[in-house]
Parts: C-alpha cells; structure tokens; sequence
C-alpha cells in the first residue's frame, strides 16, 4: 500500500521485534540496510514506532532527570534548613538505582519506557525513604540536646537509625512486594508493566540498604568533619 503524509508518498513497512531489546535489533538492521540498500534519488526511509518514542523519552529524561534531582535537592533543604542533610539523601539514592539496573541484566529486559518509569518511580520512594530515615536520626538529635552534657554523635545516630528503620522497611518493602507478582507474571500485555516492575523491584532491594547502611555512615562522616571543623570565637 502506498500512502500519502505532508504532500509526499511512503510505504509503510511493520515488524515486531521478539527475543532481544528493540535498540540493539534497530541498530543491527540500520547497519545492514546502510550496507546493503542503496536508494535512488529522492527516496529515503525513516524509523517510526515504538523506536521513535524511545529515543524520544531517552532524550527527554536526559533533561528531565537532571532537573528532578535539583528540584529534590531544593526540596531537601527546605525539608532540614541544611544543605549538608540533603546531599546525604541525594547522595544514597544512586546506589538504590543499581537494583534496578542488576533486575533487568539478570532477567533479560531491556531498557524500555517502561523501565524508565520505574526508575523514576524507585527514585521517589527512595528520596521518602531518606527524609524519613534521617529525620528520625535528627529528631534522637533534637531531643538530646537541652541536656547538659554534650551528645555522642555515634550514639544519636545509632538510636536515630534503630527508630526509623522499621518505617523505611514498610515503605520499601510494600513498594517492592506490591509489584513482585507484576514482575514474575507471563501472561498477554506483560510487555508494558512487567519491565517497570521489575525495575522497582530490584531497585526497593538496594535502595532499602543504601538507606540502611550507608546514610548512618554519611551522617557519621558528615558529624566528624563538623566536630573536626575550626571554631572561632569573638
């Protein structure tokens, strides 16, 4: 069939993509039509579909992400009133990121839409997951200090830590479980919802221990430097 677009005349000409990631197949097939198809003057084919929306979305996350993360970290701040707090947050949410990356490598999914949503999706979780976790680190802080005696960081932190933990856990858990039987399911129209699932579940695994594991230890670093830092008096 031939058909007509914007005063000119094109052929259509559809596939469908099984077994392997949609990049990688148009990439092989780009390479092989540049070798092997040459076109007469006045002709020229272009790539549509699902390929088109994908490196549109990649474009657009490239702008969007970044942007996202400046927004969070403005949020943060307002959040503690201390820029330090919120770098400690910002800075374990990369390492809750990797789950998801190590999700799709194992079980074979390739990057999509989907997954790119996921992504976002695990990021919000994790950014709760740290306000929460450090807010109750500063709230053991917080009741400490009237006293007279001057409190052990170590000890504020470790206290802190113990109290939201349970919390983090819900949240991250309930994220992760919800979507487990979306990522083990196989039935028809799993192509939209299992590679996001599968992203936020994997994703809800390492972000639970970068917020368990390494926000004490950047709080610790964080209170050493302080203590360590000169004081000047007037």
């Amino acid at each position: 069939m031939i058909y007509r677009e914007n005063g000119l005349r094109y052929i259509p000409i559809k596939f469908s993509v099984r077994g392997r990631d949609l990049t990688s197949t148009i990439q092989d097939a780009q390479a092989r039509l540049r070798a092997s198809v040459h076109l007469a003057p006045g002709y020229h084919y272009e790539w549509a579909g699902e390929y088109e929306s994908l490196q549109a979305e990649v474009r657009r996350l490239a702008i969007v992400i970044p942007i996202s993360l400046l927004i969070i970290l403005g949020l943060l701040y307002t959040l503690f009133n201390s820029w330090r707090d919120a770098v400690i947050v910002l800075a374990a949410l990369p390492f809750g990121a990797v789950g998801g990356v190590l999700s799709l490598l194992v079980t074979g999914t390739p990057f999509s839409i989907s997954a790119a949503v996921g992504f976002t999706s695990a990021l919000g979780v994790g950014t709760l997951g740290g306000c929460v976790f450090l807010s109750g680190i500063r709230r053991v802080g917080s009741a400490q200090a009237p006293s007279r005696l001057e409190p052990d960081p170590a000890d504020v932190i470790r206290r802190g830590a113990l109290q939201a933990m349970r919390p983090v856990l819900m949240a991250c858990l309930a994220a992760g479980l919800g979507l487990l039987p979306a990522a083990l399911s196989s039935g028809i129209g799993v192509q939209a919802q299992r590679p996001l699932a599968r992203v936020v579940v994997g994703a809800m695994i390492t972000t639970t221990i970068s917020i368990l594991v390494l926000i004490p230890v950047f709080a610790s670093l964080a209170a050493s430097l302080t203590a360590r830092a000169p004081r000047v008096s007037e």
